[in-house]
């Protein structure tokens, strides 16, 4: 019984030490890292998690979605975008990558030109298609896939010529973003 009691005696101390170290981690890992704020990301053809029209595809006109945000912090020096399909048969498919934005530009118009320099100072990279500018979705007959636009502010500008792939771009951000939003929708054939 003796033992017993001490033995749980020594398990409640362990618990102890460990919820302890966890909240030292926690704290110690939030400190000196700013907080990503909040973007809020939308567009006037599609609401989240519905349908993209078929002129945004690879189906039919193939040209951008409108997209309009805010939230942007003030410490921004530039925002990145990427479009990507992690549903893809073989891992997720970037369809645009775009970098450089002016901090201050609050909109993308619809059929973005897919050309190297894009609206409000930005750059545009190459997506999976091995092409620049925005590839829409086109994925295999079958069940729908997501398609996730997301939008990073980053205190800094990245100043690179056009044509860089999404991986280079997301080990450059890293560690720089201080805003974050996200919007996503379906498409199938």
């Amino acid at each position: 019984m003796v033992r017993a009691v001490g033995r749980c005696h020594q398990i409640v101390a362990l618990l102890v030490l460990v919820v302890a170290c966890q909240a030292h981690s926690a704290a110690s890992s939030v400190e000196g890292v700013a907080a990503v704020e909040k973007i809020t990301l939308s567009s006037t053809a599609f609401k989240p998690g519905e349908p993209i029209p078929k002129k945004h595809t690879c189906t039919s006109d193939d040209v951008s979605p409108p997209l309009n945000w805010s939230g942007v912090p003030a410490s921004a020096k530039s925002l990145v975008l990427i479009c990507d399909d992690p549903d893809a048969p073989r891992g997720t498919w970037v369809h645009w990558v775009l970098y450089d934005l002016d901090p201050k530009a609050t909109s993308l118009p619809e059929s973005v030109a897919k050309d190297r320099g894009g609206p409000a100072g930005s750059k545009q990279g190459t997506n999976d298609f091995k092409r620049i500018g925005f590839g829409g979705p086109c994925p295999p007959p079958g069940k729908p896939h997501r398609y996730f636009f997301k939008l990073y502010a980053i205190d800094k500008s990245l100043g690179w010529d056009a044509g860089a792939a999404k991986a280079e771009v997301m080990r450059a951000i890293e560690g720089h973003i201080v805003g974050q939003g996200e919007l996503f929708g379906t498409f199938e054939r």
